[in-house]
This record gives structure tokens, sequence and C-alpha cells, in this order.
């Protein structure tokens, strides 16, 4: 649009002001794009698809050795998740972690957030693309078990699959995938997240273990163990639901926060 400059004192006319361009019409970037391009981001990379593809082949593998070497018994659904889950649970976090990172460790910060000035939606697209991620790990684990289930010739493969048994174990998915979100948000840093989100549980395992005194205490606060109890088939009881929301409190909420702090509020550079 163009516009007229008032006459300067002496000026006989007043003279055309320069081309204005006015964007406070245009729409914001759509949640579900920003979550597309979250999504590429962690395949993009050489590392990031090779580490996508390196789990994949593990869990497959080591159900395929259980399914080989182990007892025809063991070879129903659960199990054969349960042991897929061990390779995706040091995968998804460390996924989560790169993902909250990235534009720290990769100084894309501030284009980032040039191009979104919003920094809540972006961060809210990489949790919804890692999220996704964890329930595209569960179909990856979830088909070949339950083919081998299937073929394997256990006495009652399915005997254990019911909607509560699967929702827990979409739960520790999840949990291990925000886990390491928090862990990200916190530090900005990934090979610094990617140790102190291995390191915690095994001090405390080490803590635990020599220390027997303290075992009931740091159950407490010790997630790892507390969320173990998801791939059981019984049911968890109310002490064992009470341990997990301690330790996701200590070790999720409370760094989730601080990270959410840091990502709205520190200066990019």
């Amino acid at each position: 649009m163009t516009t007229l400059l008032p006459a300067a004192p002496g000026s006989p006319a007043a003279r055309p002001a320069a081309d204005v361009l006015d964007v406070s019409g245009t729409p914001s970037v759509p949640l579900t794009r920003l979550v597309r391009v979250e999504l590429r981001k962690m395949r993009d990379t050489r590392s990031g698809k090779w580490l996508l593809i390196t789990v994949a082949a593990v869990a497959v593998l080591v159900m395929a050795g259980l399914f080989i070497w182990g007892d025809q018994d063991d070879r129903t659904f659960m199990t054969l998740l349960g042991i897929a889950f061990v390779p995706l649970a040091f995968a998804l976090p460390v996924l989560g972690i790169l993902l909250i990172c990235s534009e720290w460790g990769q100084r894309t910060a501030l284009v980032t957030f040039t191009l979104t000035p919003h920094r809540g939606r972006v961060l809210t697209a990489k949790v919804v693309a890692a999220l996704l991620f964890a329930l595209g790990a569960i179909v990856v684990a979830a088909i070949p078990a339950a083919i081998l289930a299937a073929v394997g010739g256990a006495h009652a493969p399915w005997d254990d699959v019911t909607v509560a048994v699967l929702a827990r174990v979409l739960l520790a998915f999840v949990l291990g995938v925000v886990w390491g979100l928090a862990f990200g948000a916190a530090l900005l840093n990934s090979a610094l997240a990617i140790v102190a989100y291995f390191l915690v549980p095994t001090l405390l395992s080490l803590v635990g273990g020599i220390w027997t005194g303290a075992q009931d205490a740091l159950v407490w606060f010790d997630l790892n163990q507390s969320s173990s109890v998801l791939f059981d088939s019984g049911p968890v009881t109310g002490a064992e639901w009470a341990h997990m929301a301690t330790g996701f409190l200590v070790w999720v909420v409370l760094p989730g926060v601080l990270g959410t702090w840091r990502i709205l509020r520190s200066e990019v550079k």
C-alpha cells in the first residue's frame, strides 16, 4: 500500500512513502505442518536414519533369537513384545533427546524460531512427533511379535493380551520418550542429556544394591525400576502406581518444566 508523508515545512506538496509490506494478516504455520517437519528431522540425518534402522533390526533379531533358542511356551505375544522393548527402551529416549536438542546442537534455533516465532508451537510439535514415533515403534515391535506368536506353537500365546495390558505397554513406551524429552529440554545438550538419562537409573540401582536398607525408599525415585511392572501380566497395585507417579514427577515433570522455561525464555544466539 502507498501512503502520503506529511509535507515538510516549506515543501510545496506531500511526497509518496515507500511501499510497506503488511504481514499482520498472514496465517500462522499449522501445527500439523510443524509436526511433519519435526518427523522429517528425525530421519533426515544420517545418524537418525541409521539409528532407526539399527533399532528396528535389533528388535526383530532379539525376537527371532527367542523364537529359535527359547522354550516353546515362551513364544507368547507378550513375552516377545517384552523382549523387543529392551532395545527400544534405549533408542526411543535417545531419539527424543536428539529431537529436542537438535536446534541447539546444530545451531538452527535462530532460523527455526524466526520462521516460527511462537516457540511453544515448535516445542509442542516436537513432543507430538516424538509420541508418534513411540506409536510407530509399538507397531514395529507388535507385528513381528504377533507373527512369531501365531506360528510359535505355544500353548496359550494370546492369554495375557488384554486391553489393560496393551495400554500399560503403550504407557511404558510413551514414558521412555517423555523422559528423554524432559532431560533434553532441561539440558539442551544432546550428549550431556543422553549421559544423564542412562547414568541416573544406574546410580540409583548401584545405591540400592550397596545400601539394601534404602531399597524401600529408592523405589519411590527409581522410575526405571517402578515402571518395569507395566510389562507384567498381573494387575498393578496402588502402591506401584504411586511409585511410578513419584518417579514421573521427579524425573519427567520437574526437568520438563525447567526445560520448557529455558526454551521459551532463553536467548537464542
